[in-house]
């Protein structure tokens, strides 16, 4: 079944630079995560578990690999209207500029859109991690007669002053805007919660980046070129002028939007009952179907430990870890609060023998590794010790870059034996 009245847009971000050096080669929506994903399988996962199964991507930068996972991905009925299209920036005779803010791609990539027959536009964000029933939310929009719709989560007054605030009446009518108040304004940005998030001390209604408009109203609001971002300029200058609704929701949501939050989002899923929960049928990610075999583990101790399919695993131990697809961990080494993004393909002992590869894809032998992420198809080799924290200074390397004790093996690099990152 398909929502006919919606179209779903959903925003790939710019240049990612904050996710650097995951975004070196990959667009934000093509990051891996949770050891088998792509940060786009999220929101067009949504989508599709609220029977929305329009939607364009939208993308500028390092767009191929996102490219080639959406088309080996997502494939509906040839009886089917649905689709998931990729639209990348396009120069044209009118417009000769790449996408300059959210509302600019949008814009840009109007004419794309308008061929379509709906009456909501919903416009999503690429680098989030939530499960949401965007049907309840465009329930609420059409019962309140709404022109435009915010999705709003409760925070505390500490995140507050790192988000666009809303301020809504008894029946969630947005009457002001502020972006990123100082901590001395927030008492007069109280909004009515539910008695669960008052406990929590959450009262600012904070946006997720998650809008529903009205067909007309958008393409009204897209003809003045001078507004090119959505949660700075689209919202706050026409409050007044449409009629705009806070839909609050109080599940799990966090903004991947730089390493730490990337980081901790995957680490939590080692939790027993993690707030992401990836089990629950009704909510399910879908990801390109890969014919992986079973994962292989020889006298491993597991702590807490999340381990894709296709591995190979002879570790010493792996604790508050994501093990990623076709991982490979040699004997006696020791892997820690660590995601391991795993890699593209396995390597035979014919490749092997023949190009004399001397370190192996995945992590050799006698290794300890903590506090890192390992991009995908990494080469680690012999006794190996990589320990983060925040005792390390930020820096970059041709190899590895430390962000806030966080350590990141670039996509694709060899580390030699005996390699140390640390600080005695």
């Amino acid at each position: 079944m398909i929502n006919n009245d919606v179209l779903a847009i959903i925003l790939g971000g710019g240049q990612g630079s904050r996710l650097y050096p995951l975004t070196a080669e990959r667009s934000k929506p093509a990051v891996p995560i949770a050891g088998k994903y792509r940060l786009v399988d999220i929101p067009i996962s949504n989508c599709i578990n609220s029977d929305i199964k329009r939607m364009f991507v939208l993308t500028q930068f390092n767009s191929a690999s996102l490219n080639r996972h959406i088309k080996n991905t997502y494939h509906f009925s040839f009886f089917s209207s649905a689709f998931v299209d990729v639209l990348a920036a396009e120069q044209t005779p009118e417009n000769k500029t790449w996408f300059q803010g959210t509302a600019d791609a949008v814009r840009q990539s109007m004419h794309h859109f308008l061929r379509h027959d709906f009456k909501y536009f919903l416009i999503l964000s690429g680098d989030q991690l939530y499960q949401m029933d965007y049907t309840k939310m465009i329930k609420a929009h059409e019962e309140s007669n709404a022109k435009v719709s915010i999705a709003t989560i409760p925070v505390n007054a500490k995140d507050a002053t790192s988000f666009g605030i809303m301020k809504a009446d008894a029946e969630n009518v947005v009457t002001s805007f502020i972006e990123k108040p100082e901590n001395k304004l927030l008492q007069d940005w109280t909004s009515e919660v539910s008695d669960d998030m008052k406990n929590q001390g959450r009262h600012y209604l904070a946006s997720m980046g998650i809008y529903i408009f009205n067909r007309d109203v958008l393409t009204e609001l897209m003809k003045n070129p001078d507004t090119i971002d959505f949660g700075k300029e689209i919202i706050p200058q026409n409050i007044d002028k449409h009629k705009t609704v806070s839909y609050q929701y109080e599940g799990y949501w966090t903004d991947i939007g730089n390493i730490d939050s990337f980081f901790e989002a995957n680490i939590g899923l080692t939790q027993d009952i993690p707030q992401f929960d990836l089990y629950d049928k009704n909510k399910r990610i879908y990801t390109r179907a890969r014919m992986l075999p079973t994962t292989k583990i020889a006298g491993t101790t597991l702590v807490r430990a999340v381990i894709a399919e296709g591995c190979i695993i002879s570790a010493a131990k792996i604790e508050k870890s994501v093990i990623g697809i076709r991982s490979r961990i040699g004997k006696e080494s020791t892997v820690i609060n660590t995601y391991v993004m795993g890699t593209d393909n396995y390597e035979t002992l014919e490749n092997i023998e023949k190009n004399k590869i001397s370190v192996l894809l995945g992590i050799g032998e006698r290794c300890f590794i903590k506090n890192a992420i390992i991009d995908k198809n990494c080469r680690i080799a012999d006794d190996v010790r990589i320990n983060g924290g925040m005792h390390l200074e930020d820096t970059e390397t041709d190899t590895y870059f430390v962000k806030d004790g966080i350590v990141v093996i670039k996509k694709g690099v060899t580390i030699p034996k005996g390699f140390i990152i640390d600080k005695f």
